[in-house]
């Protein structure tokens, strides 16, 4: 029982990184300088991608998802990285929900 709910618990997570990855992107978009958001919008699309794929993974409990948070771990390290070098609120919820992810990502996959 507490490995499911650690695992919904860990779902729930990544979803909600994918949800601020997807807002920040979003919302880059409408930025005046747009062409300097290129990178935070390329990152933040690709751990949203990564970020549902983890959750799917963990929702059934595939025997590929402890490799798979170590990956997506990385990604979202370096989506925070990138939204923290731009003021924007979106950008500090993004760096926020996507350290928050990785660490999850590392402490679920080392729990094999």
């Amino acid at each position: 029982m507490e490995t499911m709910q650690q695992h919904e618990g860990h779902v729930q997570i990544c979803f909600d990184c994918a949800a601020a990855c997807e807002h920040c992107a979003t919302a880059c978009l409408q930025e005046d300088h747009v062409q300097m958001m290129r990178d935070c919008i390329r990152l933040c699309r690709d751990c949203a991608d990564f970020c549902k794929m983890c959750a799917s993974l963990t929702a059934r409990d595939s025997e590929f998802m402890r490799q798979f948070m170590v990956l997506c771990a990385d990604v979202c390290d370096a989506c925070a990285n990138e939204c923290s070098k731009h003021d924007h609120d979106h950008c500090r919820a993004c760096a926020e929900a996507c350290r928050r992810c990785a660490d999850d990502c590392r402490r679920m996959s080392a729990s094999a």
